[in-house]
């Protein structure tokens, strides 16, 4: 069920209604309602698939349990491996198995020894790759012993199968969403307006920006050997919107419409586009995910306490991994390496921590150093997402050949894309509202602060407006993460 859908615009009041009004004085039963509707809202796609979650869900309860009970190094590590064994292999066999494959049968051609084997066709569970490092993470952390095994089944289903960020995060660890299933909810009138206005802003991000900047993005993208150089740079621009305002524009829905609920979800974008330096926007973006790496990969492998060489080595495993988690495509791990290499440098001068605080707080304007640091920070993730957005490598580098060549500064031919310049200056005012409210949670988060309540629902009523004259909404467009 897509959030941007007439079925999800019903499903949602609905599931509001029953939660508040019918079982609003049993803690329990909102819980079992949670998941029980959380099964129809991803068995809307395919029902079949519910039995993943189901049995993921039922492996790290009873992994859980089990580790609370037991002791001994061996036994404890064995059911960490259990655990880690069905949700990767899940993951490995429905994403990676034809990637594996064709690679292996590519590798033993090369090397003349040509073999058979067929491929299957496989479909991809939504939303697979995030809430298996959901459950994961959860496991992880009762080995540790930083939590404690809940011995609520209901509970933790719940916890898993959240439908609000169930297929596109943000990834949840179980010490910050777990024990809020756990607390009597009453109904927060300022949590809930809160919620609906990042709901509002988050639409505005999916119809009016990615969905338009998609339009463009795939006729670029899909025809480039027909475009010149500054067409192609035009393309890679539209791309870089369009990610940025689909999955942000996923995440500010998915937080908002839990805040409905009573659950705060944590933060998965911070205004990444506005980073002085490529560590600074891997802290700003997906940050979910990033933190996931962070605490479950690199701080294992050793992190930033090792020597330079290990550091490097690190920072590319998990560059590397990250690109393969997006997709069993060499063009992922191309860009997972492309953004190691951009942070390199910055490791080793020791500068990957320069940027913590927010660009120019309390000022209106950056510096012109800071300006220039963003605009190049944004012009290497510009290139990087060249590599995200092609459909192989071989696309990848005739689309980066195309942009230096002939025509590179040439002025694009608007008249080929009707419609092209009302979008870019929808991304200017879109980049503005961005940049004024940078301090907070989200684009529009800090307008319940002006004073003039007629003002400020004009603003609102002006977005609704903007979403439903310029939207894409004549069609359904799925969320570019549904198929991570």
């Amino acid at each position: 069920m897509l959030f941007n859908s007439l079925d999800f615009a019903l499903f949602l009041p609905i599931v509001f209604i029953l939660y508040w009004f019918v079982f609003r004085d049993s803690l329990k039963s909102q819980n079992f309602l949670i998941v029980i509707t959380s099964y129809f809202f991803y068995g809307w796609w395919d029902w079949r698939f519910l039995a993943l979650i189901g049995f993921s869900t039922l492996i790290d309860f009873a992994v859980g349990v089990r580790l609370d009970k037991v002791e001994g190094r061996f036994k404890r590590k064995s059911l960490l491996i259990l655990s880690l064994l069905v949700n990767i292999g899940f993951l490995g066999f429905f994403k990676y198995y034809n990637f594996f494959l064709d690679n292996f049968i590519t590798a033993f051609t090369f090397f003349g020894m040509p073999i058979k084997a067929n491929s299957l066709n496989i479909i991809l569970p939504v939303g697979i790759s995030f809430y298996t490092f959901q459950t994961m993470s959860y496991s992880i952390d009762v080995y540790r012993k930083r939590l404690t095994a809940t011995r609520d089944f209901i509970a933790f289903s719940a916890f898993v199968s959240f439908f609000p960020q169930l297929v596109a995060g943000p990834i949840e660890r179980a010490t910050n969403l777990l024990p809020q299933f756990f607390e009597k909810r009453k109904f927060d009138y300022f949590m809930a307006k809160n919620g609906l206005r990042q709901i509002l802003w988050g639409l505005f991000k999916k119809v009016v920006i990615a969905d338009n900047c998609a339009e463009y993005a795939n006729m670029i993208f899909n025809n480039s050997t027909e475009y010149q150089g500054s067409t192609l740079i035009l393309g890679a621009l539209f791309f870089t919107f369009q990610i940025y305002g689909d999955f942000s524009g996923y995440s500010d829905i998915a937080i908002g419409t839990a805040r409905l609920f009573g659950f705060n979800l944590m933060q998965n974008f911070a205004f990444p586009y506005f980073s002085r330096d490529i560590a600074e926007f891997w802290r700003r973006w997906h940050i979910s995910l990033t933190t996931w790496f962070r605490d479950y990969v690199y701080i294992p492998l050793g992190g930033s306490k090792v020597g330079t060489f290990l550091q490097i080595r690190n920072v590319f495993v998990i560059f590397i991994i990250s690109g393969f988690w997006h997709g069993a495509n060499w063009t992922f791990i191309a860009w997972g390496a492309l953004n190691a290499i951009y942070f390199i440098p910055l490791l080793i001068f020791g500068k990957n921590r320069q940027n913590i605080e927010i660009v120019a707080v309390g000022k209106k304007l950056p510096c012109f150093r800071e300006v220039l640091s963003i605009l190049g920070t944004f012009a290497l993730t510009v290139f990087s997402w060249i590599f995200f957005r092609a459909e192989n490598m071989s696309h990848a580098l005739s689309y980066v050949f195309g942009i230096f060549s002939e025509g590179l500064f040439a002025i694009p031919d608007f008249s080929v894309f009707p419609g092209a310049i009302t979008l870019l200056i929808f991304i200017v005012a879109f980049m503005f509202v961005e940049w004024k409210g940078r301090v907070g949670e989200y684009g529009i988060s800090e307008m319940h602060l002006i004073s003039n309540k007629a003002y400020r629902w004009s603003i609102y009523v002006f977005i609704i407006l903007i979403i439903d004259v310029f939207g894409n909404t004549s069609e359904e467009i799925e969320f570019i993460y549904f198929q991570f």
